[in-house]
């Protein structure tokens, strides 16, 4: 948990143990309104009663892209909270309210948002600077490791540019929430990545297309049935 007094928000991670997902909820102290990025479908219930128990209302759910690994709740969470459902103009997620582009700026309450479209993952994936200090980097930066390139669109040559030239671009200081981890961190900052990464830290692109082209992952589970379903916004029959 994250708390921020001075700009009176909180940030609760919350785990998907089966397919390594933080979901993060943003709460705003002043409006008590939420947020929910990248919600997990079977976690619905966890997160719903998480936000009624503190007396916040859910104001929107934030996808980064379309996943691969777990089925989005946002279509289902707008139905029964009337929430937005935001996600990335190039998602083809027809049922979001909001779709979000390169350098949009919003804000709920105190929660004041830059979308930074961070291709390479898939062609659709972005991250989101809240308040200029905390980077939601979905799956194109994790900590000491970076989203896989290897299928839906992926390009290494993409996501090699989104790191080096956009999200290394921010401060040092700036905390990295990343959309999954698997060895137990939950941040990091963009000076620790940007010296210590294992994939891209001081690598040229061949290096990184390299590394990239020979990590030989198998394929996420859910695949199949997860895309078509992201793309109704979690809302299957």
């Amino acid at each position: 948990m994250i708390t921020d007094p001075i700009e009176k928000i909180e940030i609760r991670p919350l785990y998907d143990l089966e397919s390594g997902t933080w979901t993060y909820l943003l709460l705003d102290k002043t409006s008590k309104l939420s947020v929910l990025i990248d919600p997990v479908l079977e976690r619905m219930e966890r997160d719903l009663s998480q936000i009624q128990e503190l007396g916040y209302t859910l104001s929107a759910t934030i996808d980064t892209h379309m996943h691969a690994d777990h089925i989005t709740s946002a279509g289902v969470l707008s139905e029964k909270t009337n929430s937005e459902a935001f996600a990335s103009e190039h998602s083809g997620a027809e049922c979001a309210s909001k779709f979000l582009k390169d350098e949009d700026l919003f804000s709920i309450g105190d929660l004041k948002f830059r979308v930074l479209h961070t291709p390479g993952h898939t062609p659709c994936s972005l991250s989101l600077l809240l308040n200029g200090k905390y980077l939601f980097s979905g799956d194109a930066l994790f900590v000491r490791g970076c989203g896989r390139t290897d299928f839906q669109g992926g390009s290494a040559d993409d996501l090699y540019k989104s790191i080096t030239e956009k999200l290394f671009s921010l401060p040092d200081e700036t905390i990295v929430l990343p959309g999954h981890d698997y060895k137990g961190f939950l941040s990091t900052t963009i000076g620790e990545e940007r010296k210590w990464n294992p994939r891209i830290a001081g690598k040229s692109l061949s290096e990184f297309k390299e590394i990239m082209d020979n990590l030989n992952l198998p394929e996420p589970k859910k695949i199949h049935e997860a895309v078509p379903a992201n793309r109704a916004c979690g809302k299957v029959s």
